[in-house]
Formats: structure tokens, C-alpha cells, sequence
């Protein structure tokens, strides 16, 4: 068990926020986790409000309990592997995969996959997501990049943290923008209403900055093949700002309204393009690009055949 002991230096509106900056090796929902779970004492005093304020002279501990011993099964579930050496694994998720454990899919996941791979792997942060530095929607595939060590975890988690890393996404959406290229700008929270959902809601009611960055690829009639580069990775962003701004990504279950472009889909159509960050390691740059999967290449086939076949006359 880690333990943190902190006075403060500086007037801080909110706690999570103070200690985040303070302990840049914890994630902020980590910190909050932590919190939440009465770890984390102000004054003497147990404090499970991440938003109470912090004042110069206030201490504060922070107990971080060890990691919870794994009792996850490994499964031997293929994985397509792009790059891999001792500190880092980066694997094309197929659609239908779910990244790890959640109610609903205790087995079957990517975690308990790479855990057959690399039986070494660690439990992480108290979480039972050994190696997860960053998430992959179920139905949406492509490059994920797994730490295999400690080290490796912590600085795969800063170059996300400080935008390094660059992630990139190829996504096919109704309707096509007017213009080549743009930004979406808009913090996403937990939908208002829908909490299975995530929504565009403002920083005051909850919601975390999230940008977007896309152009455009391939013109397809009332389709269009989009270029994603996320500078932030909230829940279902790129989903939810296409959708946001009135252009959702085909076969999208949740966000597109059921929509149908007349190809079975297994789900949405967006696809984790391109990966490059740092290694851990060595720090040479690395850039992994994942093919899209068969749904993905067909789709495009086929409005591709259209766009032919309208602008034939036939």
C-alpha cells in the first residue's frame, strides 16, 4: 500500500483537480475513484467530495491500496498483433470485442485475451485492466495499444495525457459536410437524461472538454469517408460529436437513430486507424497502421458502386 501526504501551496476551487495536478502519475478518475472510496483524507478527516475546495495550509493523505489480485480467467481469443516487444503490444480489435470486464461481459474480453498472451501481465491501479491504457468502443475496431509493464503503463497514460500521442480514425458517416475540414470543439458528459448515453453538455453540468479534429477523405454521394484525429478521448467522442453537429457514423446503434445504408453491419462503422506514440523505452516513434476490417472495406464497395452507377445514368 502508497501512501501521499500533501500541504497545500495554493488555493484550489476543487480537490480532484488540485491533486490530479499534483500527482500527475494518478489519472484524475482514478483520484476521484479514490475519493469516492474514502481514501483520501483533508485535515485529519475522511473527504468523499471530489468538489470541496482546497486552501493554502490544508493537508491532505491519500491511501492507495494495492492492486486487487486478478481473478480473471485468460481465454485464448486470436488477436491480430501489429507491434510487439517486451514493454508494449498493439493488437487490430475486432468489432464485437469488449476492451475489459463490465456488467453484462464478465468474459470473453480483450483483457482476458492478452492475459493468455502475456501472462505476466499486471493488475493496474486497483483495476482489474491489466496493461489498458485507453479504450476501444465494442463495436469499434481497430489499433489499441496494451502496456505490458508498469513503466510502460504510466508513460503511455502521460503521452495521452499531454496529446502526444496521436490517434487517428477513419469513419464513414450520412450526409455529406460542406466544407473539407474542421474542429469540433464541444465538452462531452453523461447524456442528461439517457445514462446509458453520452451527450455534448456544458463544463458547468458536468461535461469534460473534448476536441475533434476531421476532414474529409472520400466524397460518396449522400456518404462520406471522414479522417478522425482525436486530441481528447472521452466516451463515444467521435461519435458523439458527428452526431452533435448532425453527420452520425453509419450503423451507429446508439446515435444514428437506426438508420440503414442497406449493408448488414455488426455496428458502427469507425475504425482506429492509425496509432503513434512514444515507446516507453527506447523513445524512437512508433506508428502502427491497422487495416479496416471486411464490413468496413465492403461498405465503402458498395457506396462506391453507387456513386458509379448514378454517375453513369443507369
Amino acid at each position: 500500500m502508497n501512501n501521499f501526504y500533501l500541504e497545500v501551496k495554493q488555493n484550489a476551487e476543487r480537490l480532484d483537480r488540485y491533486l490530479s495536478q499534483e500527482l500527475p502519475e494518478l489519472s484524475r478518475s482514478r483520484i476521484q475513484q479514490l475519493i469516492e472510496q474514502s481514501h483520501v483524507q483533508l485535515n485529519g478527516n475522511i473527504c468523499i467530495s471530489k468538489k470541496i475546495a482546497v486552501k493554502t495550509g490544508d493537508r491532505i493523505s491519500i491511501e492507495i491500496p494495492d492492486a486487487e489480485p486478478l481473478e480473471l480467467q485468460p481465454e485464448d481469443i486470436p488477436l491480430e498483433i501489429l507491434y510487439e516487444d517486451d514493454s508494449l503490444l498493439i493488437i487490430n480489435k475486432t468489432a464485437g470485442l469488449v476492451v475489459h470486464p463490465a456488467p453484462g461481459h464478465q468474459d470473453g474480453t480483450l483483457v482476458n485475451a492478452i492475459l493468455a498472451h502475456c501472462p505476466s501481465l499486471p493488475g493496474i491501479g486497483g483495476v482489474q485492466r491489466p496493461g489498458i491504457v485507453h479504450r476501444l468502443d465494442k463495436d469499434t475496431t481497430g489499433a489499441i495499444a496494451i502496456a505490458k509493464t508498469e513503466q510502460a503503463h504510466q508513460h503511455l497514460q502521460a503521452q495521452l495525457k499531454a496529446k502526444t500521442a496521436r490517434r487517428e480514425y477513419l469513419g464513414i458517416i450520412y450526409g455529406t459536410p460542406k466544407t473539407e475540414s474542421g474542429t469540433i470543439d464541444l465538452p462531452i458528459g453523461r447524456h442528461p437524461v439517457d445514462r446509458k448515453k453520452m451527450a455534448v453538455v456544458s463544463i458547468e453540468q458536468g461535461g469534460r472538454a473534448a476536441v475533434t479534429h476531421w476532414r474529409i477523405k472520400e466524397r460518396l454521394g449522400n456518404y462520406t469517408l471522414m479522417h478522425f484525429q482525436l486530441e481528447t478521448g472521452r466516451t463515444h467522442q467521435i461519435r458523439v460529436h458527428s452526431t452533435h453537429i448532425g453527420y452520425p457514423i453509419v450503423g451507429d446503434p446508439v446515435y444514428s437513430s437506426g438508420r440503414s445504408v442497406g449493408v448488414n453491419l455488426s455496428g458502427q462503422a469507425l475504425h482506429a486507424w492509425r496509432l503513434k506514440l512514444e515507446h516507453p523505452v527506447s523513445g524512437e516513434s512508433i506508428e502502427v497502421t491497422a487495416p479496416p476490417p471486411k464490413e468496413f472495406t465492403t461498405l465503402l464497395e458498395v457506396l462506391r458502386r453507387r456513386v458509379a452507377i448514378s454517375h453513369s445514368g443507369y
